[in-house]
């Protein structure tokens, strides 16, 4: 089953990552490295299998 948006955030503010606006349902998240995600739709919703493994990426970037 997939995980849900709101845990993938959770992920990542957990990883570092701090909110840095978004409009609409995207949300832009930056960590303090310079590492960059956005992760788009409600917080309900399935996580697609590309922003799963673009969020895992991120955070190993971010916490090297």
């Amino acid at each position: 089953m997939p995980r849900k948006i709101r845990e993938i955030l959770r992920d990542l503010e957990q990883a570092g990552f701090r909110q840095r606006g978004g409009k609409g349902s995207h949300r832009n998240l930056q960590h303090d490295r310079g590492a960059r995600v956005t992760i788009s739709g409600k917080l309900g919703d399935d996580a697609k299998p590309y922003q799963e493994r673009e969020v895992k990426q991120k955070i190993r970037e971010a916490t090297r």
